[in-house]
């Protein structure tokens, strides 16, 4: 069985801002957006307006003119701004090479994703035999004429047979589940709609597989708010009306579920979970309990509850018998590993491999026979080898500091793939033999960039309230911080997510131009743990946007970059972070990019998935002092007027059902009437586009070039023209 893995008051100094006088930075004219002053809001007795909450209607009118009339005025500045040609020509040689994915071997195939250079859309091969040459079994390329349907997930059967596979549309988080025989490439007609959030786990015969899904929505697919998460069984070559609900929870509507069988083949493990929260319920139901006969039956069975409270993390790694490992961050913040004997009538949890107070247990792995671990040290990875009883087999030496992800290989397998890469390491998969602990890179990186020329380094600064913070600095070994240099700070904080050393052309570009890239761990994040992760959430969030403060405040004291040199850039939770600080410091900051951010704190749990995101975040409902807190931060209720904002360019997509537009549609229309200054704040809005999975090759460099030519010439970084 695989893991189960599927979130300060304004400073004196913020005085108005003279307009700068070069064409790069001149103010665009920004449409005007009609406020509705008769809309306000009542919050435990305090009284909110809501001027431009008609821009929540997605797809009225009024609101898609008004984006059109955005859209154009962002592109009369993003179009005009020196370099774009050469950063477009960069981008481009860097996404053109071939990429590989990590491999996954079922009944006797190995299957691996795989995009040639010059291709928007990985496609999935497979390979029959260890002398075979890999053939194309799904080519997402021809699924739609502009490349925005995706490959969103893929499970092959156990014996190799067949592979359930998810589509895509538009980068939306809704996914269409197929099945593709592997012998022919004949895709079946099986078809499974409204599922969100899901794997696939096939029965051990390869008959068929559970899933998740929610009810259809019964307005729109976009809006809705999404409860009542399901556990279904499709068996193959059979229409979705005949699937079998195994499990439904209408008295606990938030619940959600991910399925997977057992190693032994015997068990049905349930990791139920509510929103983002990762403390989760275990539950167990037999194979043998479930009559999977009867077309279109509902069971709605009750499974056996081996963990049944939200107290703690339970992470199931595999079973040996009827012993089932996990990762539990139960009595151990930082996590650690245990065994619970399900022959028990009540497992009582064995330690298997205690917690480090050095590292933080990110992912684990059980393959040939071993415990693979992965650790975090400050934020870059670690690989160690145990025992079943949890002894220490050795360590996996590491080509060097970066991240390690990925990982494919089942209990009885006799190696284990990883992926490694780092800032400015593009990523590799690696084959390791656990039994022996050795590591060989079997797939190098097809680009080609020498390390050598790049130094990373990781720093710690002190936030506001005397807290450790680790920061990555990236930058060309001949730039020092000899004078400010352009530096573009990035961050999340949030939902438990580690920010590890990951390779993004992107970044390399920024860093290869004489920027320096600077990558913050804030807390809210999962680095050092639960307690790290807690300590940036609910009425705490603000720790979050202050140790990022401090990371620039700090980037301008060691003398790398200036106010007038240092950009900002995150997305999603992290466009929160962009947000909120650019509007508690703006004179802090020379340009910023939110992403797909949530910015409407007040609202954000009304909307698709929102509510989920509550226990990082909290809502207005909690309490009085709850809706004070976000208050307090909401971006789209703390831009004041006549204060002279940096530069910032707002970036979301149409398509986007998880962050929904409306965010950052009040948001730019919020600071786009307050600013006070001369600087642009432009609204970006991609069409046919989601949250960003799925998103193809060519539409990434687009988005790629018009972030970074922002930020260049925003923060004074030269960009030569091409060649």
């Amino acid at each position: 069985m695989r893991t189960v893995l599927a979130a300060l008051v304004l400073s004196t100094a913020c005085a108005p801002r003279a307009a700068a006088p070069d064409a790069a930075a001149a103010r665009p004219e920004a449409p005007v957006t009609r406020r509705d002053d008769a809309r306000v809001d009542t919050y435990w007795g305090v009284d909110v307006p809501d001027p431009y909450h008609w821009l929540e209607d997605l797809d009225s009118t009024e609101t898609t003119a008004w984006v059109a009339a955005q859209n154009a005025a962002a592109r009369a500045h993003l179009d005009r701004l020196p370099g774009r040609d050469a950063l477009r020509a960069r981008l481009a040689a860097l996404w053109d090479h071939d990429a590989h994915g990590t491999p996954v071997l079922e009944g006797g195939r190995t299957f691996a994703t795989f995009r040639a250079a010059g291709a928007d859309q990985a496609v999935l091969r497979v390979q029959d035999s260890p002398d075979a040459s890999p053939r194309v079994l799904l080519d997402p390329n021809t699924w739609s004429t502009d490349g925005t349907v995706s490959l969103a997930g893929w499970r092959p059967s156990p014996d190799g047979a067949h592979v359930a596979f998810a589509q895509a549309d538009a980068g939306s988080d809704w996914q269409t589940w197929r099945v593709v025989r592997v012998a022919d490439g004949a895709l079946l007609d099986d078809t499974l709609s409204w599922v969100k959030f899901s794997g696939a786990s096939w029965l051990p015969d390869g008959s068929g597989f559970f899933y998740s899904r929610f009810p259809a929505p019964e307005t729109g697919a976009y809006e809705e708010k999404l409860s009542n998460q399901q556990v279904w069984f499709h068996r193959v070559g059979t229409p979705q009306s005949s699937d079998i609900r195994v499990l439904a929870t209408p008295d606990q509507p938030k619940w959600g579920f991910w399925a997977s069988v057992d190693d032994e083949g015997e068990a049905l493990i349930l990791h139920v979970s509510e929103g983002t929260d990762e403390r989760n319920r275990l539950w167990i139901l037999g194979l043998s309990e479930i009559d999977l006969t009867t077309p279109g039956a509902v069971l709605d069975l009750a499974p056996r509850r081996i963990r049944d409270g939200f107290d703690a993390e339970w992470l199931p790694i595999g079973t040996v018998g009827p012993v089932l490992y996990a990762v539990t961050d139960l009595d151990a913040p930082r996590r650690r590993v245990v065994a619970l004997d399900l022959s028990q009538a009540r497992p009582e949890t064995r330690p298997v491999v205690t917690e480090r107070s050095d590292a933080t247990l990110e992912a684990a792995q059980l393959v040939g026979g071993r415990l693979v671990l992965t650790w975090l040290v400050d934020a870059h990875s670690e690989v160690t080898l145990h025992t079943l009883d949890g002894a220490r087999a050795g360590t996996v030496a590491l080509p060097g500091l970066g991240s390690v992800s990925g990982w494919s290989g089942d209990r009885d397998d006799p190696h284990a793939w990883f992926r490694f890469e780092g800032f400015t390491t593009p990523d590799s998969v690696w084959r390791l033999t656990p039994e022996t602990g050795d590591a060989v890179e079997a797939i190098p990186p097809a680009l080609a960039v020498d390390p050598a020329g790049f130094v990373t380094e990781q720093v710690f600064y002190e936030s506001k309230d005397g807290t450790r913070v680790p920061m990555f600095l990236v930058r060309r070994a001949n730039i020092t911080a000899d004078r400010p240099r352009p530096v573009l700070l990035y961050g999340y904080g949030g939902f438990d997510i580690s920010i590890t050393p990951a390779f993004r052309a992107e970044n390399l570009v920024w860093v290869e131009q004489g920027g320096v890239l600077a990558v913050a761990n804030l807390r809210g994040g999962g680095e050092y743990g639960r307690d790290w992760h807690a300590a940036g959430t609910r009425e705490s969030k603000q720790n979050v946007f202050d140790d990022f403060i401090a990371a620039g405040e700090h980037l301008v004291e060691t003398g790398w970059t200036s106010p007038a040199h240092l950009g900002i850039h995150g997305r999603s939770n992290g466009g929160l972070l962009v947000g909120a600080t650019l509007l508690q410091r703006p004179d802090l900051f020379a340009a910023a990019v939110p992403g797909v951010g949530v910015l409407d704190m007040l609202k954000y749990h009304t909307w698709t998935i929102g509510w989920a995101w509550a226990s990082d975040y909290g809502t207005v409902d909690d309490s009085e002092a709850m809706f004070q807190a976000l208050r307090a931060y909401s971006p789209v209720h703390n831009a004041r007027p006549d204060i002279a904002y940096p530069p910032t360019l707002i970036m979301t997509a149409d398509h986007d059902d998880r962050v929904v537009p409306a965010h950052s549609y009040k948001f730019a229309a919020a600071l786009q009437a307050a600013n006070g200054g001369g600087a642009p704040i432009a609204l970006r809005v991609e069409t046919r586009a989601g949250h960003g999975a799925g998103m193809p090759v060519s539409m990434r460099i687009d988005e790629s070039v018009d972030r970074l030519a922002f930020l260049a010439a925003h923060t004074g970084l030269d960009i030569p023209p091409a060649p």
